[in-house]
């Protein structure tokens, strides 16, 4: 008798299809390209943007986890129908703040921060796990590389059109001239179309929340509903999850090696724009080339998939270091323009730790705390970005002294950057180590 069911498509899966409709439009924010400017034309001072984005990622650190847990406990749909109105609760604060009180500004920025940590802590985990034992209900949990390979494509198409639409619309220039070329006699200012992008990420919330409407919980790997015990439960269950970590030696070792690629790599896209000055790239270019980089999500996931089926985790590790250091280490040159070609090869590395972490940490978790593990890995991701942030800011700091100069700034960028390189490769070396003497599985 022929097995139909292991003959399914994971795209003819309503959970699927619904999981990868809600991560491109919770993600595709089209204030992203003009994030900074958005701020401090608000009125808000560079410090208070440093400060907001700050307390942003605490509040990721800190609800990351529980999330976890509190999805695995009353269930991942519930978690995720809350992301999404928070979503428009956040989005909504600043886009209707009049700018007339710069206290009542940054206050309603600060609220829209923590929200926006909240929201990022609530989906992360929750909608992977939702989607993945959607695969495991249907026995095809195989096809799990597969679904990642469309949802980078998707994403980077998401990516592209919000970096694309969000720009245009941001620009008064840019819209009096479409208008006025269509015969509308339309004036646009900056003050009117700095609303648009957030407008436009509102809508966007709003479809993300009919989307996690009409999800399902799916049964567990045994076909039977997923159980859900009482919140007061949820500290032990995270407890649990977190031994189930350092007790599952491969789990542990690729969390190490995910945190060590997601925070060094997500700390130089972080200063991509300062980089691509320092190589003389027009300012006008910026938005192009985060297009490009999107559109590697169309190309590396197809390899990725290939290398996670066929090949071994060792394997995995080595193309994602070779990328990651021969892409910062030519960075590190600075190279007149043709220094965006390792900014590219860079930038695919964390294309491919995203796609390796994904794929084997949900190959090896159980059903019941697969949200939980998922949260602990953005966590860990998190926690290795911040801290990398707090390092390099102290590091530019003990640079400054002793340089008197306009362009002290650049100068101690340039002069400081090697450490990426270097940082990584010594971290690498260390984790070899510590997953050789402790992590690797001894043969019976």
């Amino acid at each position: 008798m022929i097995n139909t069911e292991k003959e399914i498509s994971p795209f003819a899966i309503p959970n699927i299809r619904l999981f990868l409709a809600f991560r491109v439009l919770f993600n595709s924010r089209f204030y992203y390209p003009v994030f900074t400017i958005l701020f401090l034309d608000f009125g808000l001072t560079v410090a208070q943007f440093s400060i907001l984005n700050a307390v942003w990622a605490a509040t990721i650190v800190v609800a990351e986890v529980p999330s976890g847990a509190l999805a695995d406990i009353i269930g991942r749909k519930k978690l995720l129908v809350f992301a999404s109105l928070t979503m428009i609760v956040e989005v909504g604060i600043i886009c209707f703040i009049p700018k007339t009180n710069p206290t009542v500004v940054f206050f309603a920025f600060l609220v829209n921060r923590i929200l926006s940590g909240l929201a990022e802590a609530a989906a992360s985990g929750a909608d992977e796990a939702i989607a993945y034992d959607s695969l495991a209900e249907k026995g095809i949990r195989d096809q799990w590389g597969n679904v990642l390979e469309v949802l980078v494509r998707l994403q980077s198409i998401g990516f592209i059109l919000a970096m694309s639409v969000g720009a245009a619309v941001y620009d008064p220039n840019l819209m009096n001239k479409f208008f006025h070329f269509f015969g509308a006699d339309i004036n646009f200012t900056q003050d009117i179309t700095m609303r648009y992008p957030l407008y436009l990420t509102l809508v966007l919330g709003i479809l993300a929340t009919v989307t996690t409407l009409q999800l399902e919980d799916p049964n567990d790997s045994q076909g039977t509903p997923v159980k859900k015990t009482p919140v007061k439960e949820a500290f032990g269950l995270t407890l649990k999850a977190g031994l189930w970590i350092f007790k599952t030696k491969f789990v542990f070792a690729v969390m190490l090696f995910g945190m060590m690629f997601d925070g060094i790599i997500r700390t130089v896209i972080t200063l991509s724009s300062q980089y691509y000055r320092m190589i003389e790239l027009p300012e006008s270019t910026f938005g192009l080339i985060g297009s490009l980089v999107a559109m590697l999500g169309f190309i590396v996931p197809k390899f990725a998939n290939k290398i996670a089926q066929n090949k071994g985790p060792a394997h995995a590790i080595a193309v994602t270091a070779a990328l990651s250091l021969t892409g910062l280490s030519g960075m590190s040159l600075f190279w007149p323009y043709a220094g965006l070609i390792p900014a590219l090869i860079t930038f695919s590395a964390m294309y491919f730790a995203g796609f390796f972490v994904s794929f084997y940490i949900n190959r090896e978790t159980p059903s019941d705390r697969r949200a939980t593990v998922l949260s602990f890995k953005g966590l860990a991701c998190n926690i290795s970005y911040g801290f990398l942030g707090v390092l390099y800011a102290l590091l530019l700091t003990t640079e400054k002294a002793g340089i008197a100069s306009p362009d002290v700034e650049n100068i101690v960028f340039v002069n400081t950057f090697f450490w990426f390189p270097v940082t990584l490769l010594l971290w690498l070396c260390a984790l070899l180590v510590i997953y050789f003497i402790f992590l690797k599985e001894k043969p019976e």
